[in-house]
């Protein structure tokens, strides 16, 4: 990367060197994640920042003029946890969702999953779905 691009930005390392830095059962549920965002977004999974996998992208400009590009949809997997990348305030516009997901912490604009296989994945879907059309809505 460059030292004037900003550290969330795409690259060319390739998906297959980010997944292999997962193990055991992660690892599955890492390319559950991987199938499950290509499915919903359309996109090829392009690695944000050396470890984010991320899907088709937008431009974002806060009322503070801060700006940049981000993906419509991604997700990070370490050892200790599953993290998706959302739309900002998520866990309060729909915390009807986040009530029949299952086990997991939300911050202003993550969700953090221990393991896929506590998790419903139909609310997990649509979570998604919702949060890629309001994605898409802002590159509009």
């Amino acid at each position: 990367m460059a030292a004037n691009e900003p550290a969330m930005s795409p690259s060319d390392l390739p998906v297959s060197e980010v997944l292999d830095r997962v193990t055991g059962p992660r690892r599955a549920e890492a390319d559950e994640l991987l199938a499950l965002h290509r499915e919903l977004s359309g996109a090829a999974p392009v690695v944000w920042a050396g470890r984010i996998i991320g899907f088709g992208e937008h431009e974002y400009r806060y009322d503070s003029g801060h700006g940049g590009r981000m993906p419509d949809l991604a997700f990070a997997t370490g050892s200790a946890k599953h993290t998706l990348y959302l739309t900002t305030g998520f866990a309060e516009r729909w915390p009807d969702l986040l009530d029949r997901l299952g086990p997991h912490r939300a911050s202003k604009a993550c969700l953090y999953l221990t393991r896929l296989t506590k998790i419903d994945r139909a609310v997990l879907r649509e979570l998604l779905e919702r949060s890629l059309a309001e994605a898409r809505s802002q590159s509009d």
